[in-house]
């Protein structure tokens, strides 16, 4: 398309910066296909009447945006779609990028869904100096209640003194590895795991021990077998839409589990971080076998990710007494503010409009996935934020997260997530956060030619 002529007089930003943002808006709109050939520069500088080296800036930005390649005797040429998005609002000193990396939940867009949620915010700041001010450990009475309301969600109906309000899931989960298991010992968990267990394990000292998993979730015969072989201090699982694998372990898998911990006397430590998502899904092991269950239910999956809470149920009142302490000792208190969000939002009902969106949202992007890539080529649940993409030959992960990088696009690879063997050649993508629906439908789409390509081509 070396026709190709941008309309400047629109923009009131320097002409170089206005060609590079007319290049990624023909682009999102379709006027500018992946391949397409861009006018030689100095007849474009001629035809809008500018300086050459004007039109050289706009292309030199286009490219460090990673819109356009430029070869030499070849010209410049747009790089491809995946990536492109509208600059208004972005800063033009950056490229545009498209991170699928992040597992988050699709952020809101509904006008009416966002007033509220601002709403919710102004009204608890009517108390904005006694949230500024010291909260009982482990959570205000008004924020237990709240919390209590929540987990009732998932069958759960638990007294305030095993409930216990903390600053996210992260910090709960290294006050409970801590407390179960000392330098040395060994918590189990599935081979492939949520990189943030692994960290903690790291810091802590703690061998972190994977069992293989099939399409239920672990074995329960290995996980008998670890237990009479390592004497493991607790098992840690994602048994509801398992980061990255998305599998949920169903009810038969979970009675089997549960009773091979019980035999063995081995605490389970249940992140339930997807666990509110599925309208209907398996009942969490803190009601299967309670009084041996740690239960971690985070906001920011289901919620959003800033929304720095957790509400964490202890398996007994006893239990939670150094559960507490270490807390303390970690993190003082849930910031009260963050904190009386969350209870408003619950409280008005805002915390389900949210959750509705979002569940909404995700099965739409999912049904994306699922007409652009080839049948079988990836794991996902129809209603989870992310894909678990098994690479097909030749392509490897190192391969394919450079060439995703290259093209704009973050994915990450099995490794983080692999406690034990080898890691398979496969790649974490994440379909949510502030990546609008259409730039995950142009990022699928380069990957499933990228899969027909191969990696000599691409």
């Amino acid at each position: 398309m070396t026709d190709w002529l941008p309309n400047l007089d629109q923009s009131d930003k320097p002409r170089y910066l206005a060609i590079a943002d007319a290049i990624a808006s023909d682009i999102v709109a379709g006027r500018l296909s992946t391949a397409d050939r861009l006018p030689p520069q100095r007849k474009l500088a001629a035809r809008l009447g500018i300086d050459f080296t004007t039109v050289a800036r706009g292309y030199g930005e286009a490219q460090k945006r990673g819109l356009v390649i430029a070869k030499v005797g070849q010209g410049t040429s747009v790089a491809g779609r995946a990536f492109a998005s509208s600059p208004i609002g972005r800063s033009s000193a950056r490229p545009l990028m498209v991170d699928l990396s992040m597992n988050l939940p699709p952020e809101q867009n509904d006008p009416a869904l966002l007033r509220r949620m601002q709403e919710g915010i102004a009204a608890i700041s009517q108390d904005v100096m006694g949230l500024l001010r010291y909260q009982g450990f482990g959570g205000a009475p008004a924020d237990k209640d709240a919390a209590s309301s929540w987990l009732g969600r998932r069958a759960l109906v638990p007294t305030q003194d095993r409930i216990f309000v903390t600053p996210g899931a992260h910090p709960a989960l290294l006050g409970i590895f801590g407390l179960l298991a000392q330098r040395g010992e060994v918590i189990l968990c599935e081979a492939i795991t949520y990189p943030g267990a692994r960290a903690i394990a790291a810091q802590l000292g703690v061998s972190l021990v994977g069992l293989p998993i099939d399409r239920d979730g672990i074995d329960p015969d290995a996980f008998a077998d670890a237990c009479r072989a390592l004497k493991p201090k607790a098992l840690y699982l994602n048994p509801t839409l398992h980061n990255p694998t998305t599998l949920t372990i169903p009810k038969d898998r979970r009675d089997a589990i549960a009773a091979t911990a019980r035999h063995f006397n081995v605490p389970i430590i249940e992140d339930d971080a997807y666990g509110f998502i599925p309208i209907k899904s398996p009942p969490p092991f803190a009601a299967i076998v309670p009084d041996i269950t740690w239960h971690v239910a985070g906001l920011a999956k289901c919620i959003g990710a800033g929304l720095r809470v957790a509400y964490v149920l202890a398996p007994d009142t006893r239990s939670g007494w150094p559960f507490m302490a270490a807390l303390r000792t970690a993190n003082v208190m849930a910031s009260p503010l963050t904190a009386a969000i969350a209870t408003r939002w619950i409280e008005d009902g805002t915390a389900d409009a949210i959750l509705s969106f979002i569940r909404a949202e995700a099965a739409a992007r999912q049904s994306l996935a699922t007409s652009i890539l080839p049948a079988g080529s990836y794991q996902a649940d129809p209603i989870s934020f992310n894909l678990w993409i098994n690479l097909p030959p030749p392509w490897t992960r190192s391969a394919f997260i450079g060439h995703m990088r290259e093209t704009g696009i973050g994915v990450v690879a099995s490794d983080v997530f692999t406690v034990a063997g080898t890691p398979h050649e496969a790649v974490r993508v994440c379909l949510g956060g502030p990546t609008s629906r259409e730039q995950v439908r142009r990022s699928l789409e380069f990957m499933a030619h990228s899969f027909t390509d191969g990696p000599a081509l691409a």
